[in-house]
């Protein structure tokens, strides 16, 4: 999952970020509202993670301009204001949830996934897809059966394929997920992830389409 994060606190964004990252996660760690809006309107990132209290601009200025844009991807406000009247505000500019600081990193995983469970129509935690299994919450991958060890940017991959099972996933659209918009990845990086991930489960699970991408099937073999 590609998660873009808007904090200015180093400390915080970094404490954060390595959460995430732990969580097979791809961060792209921005630190103020300029460059927000522009990450917003590329819109690869499965979900934003937005500070108020930013250094340029007010982080409700991005979030109304976001949405007045269109711009639908899931967005959870991180700030220290907690009046009624700012999480109303919040709420009713387009935020998808409202989370006061000082927080725990595990209250903040868990509204992640709650979030992402309701954008994606999930009931639970479980994705699956052709004769995969996956456990977001715990991490478990299963493939026919039989437990899967994957690494943290195989399971970002996996993930990435899963939620988008039956059709065709884009290769830029897969390195956000895994790398993030913000970290080079080098010309092969993601054929190597591929690579090892099909010695995992089976040559023929992940579907290579020329020039395009890749896909994983919806129903099992």
């Amino acid at each position: 999952m590609h998660i873009m994060l808007v904090e200015d606190d180093a400390e915080l964004g970094e404490a954060i970020r390595h959460a995430l990252v732990q969580q097979s996660c791809a961060v792209t760690w921005l630190r103020n509202g300029r460059e927000a809006m522009l990450g917003l309107d590329d819109q690869s990132a499965d979900l934003v993670l937005l500070d108020l209290g930013l250094p340029d601009r007010d982080g409700f200025d991005v979030l109304a301009e976001a949405r007045r844009k269109g711009i639908r991807t899931p967005i959870l406000v991180m700030t220290a204001r907690d009046g009624l009247e700012a999480r109303v505000r919040g709420l009713d500019l387009g935020a998808d949830d409202y989370l006061v600081k000082p927080f725990h990193l595990e209250e903040l995983s868990a509204r992640i996934r709650s979030l992402i469970r309701r954008t994606r129509g999930l009931a639970d935690n479980i994705i699956e897809a052709g004769d995969l299994r996956m456990n977001l919450a715990t991490g478990d991958v299963a493939f026919r059966g039989a437990a899967v060890t994957l690494t943290r940017r195989e399971f970002a991959l996996l993930r990435a394929l899963m939620e988008r099972a039956g059709r065709i996933v884009h290769r830029e659209t897969l390195e956000n997920s895994v790398y993030g918009i913000d970290n080079p990845v080098e010309g092969n990086a993601l054929e190597v992830q591929v690579h090892w991930l099909r010695r995992k489960l089976s040559a023929d699970t992940i579907r290579t389409v020329r020039g395009i991408g890749y896909m994983l099937p919806r129903e099992p073999k």
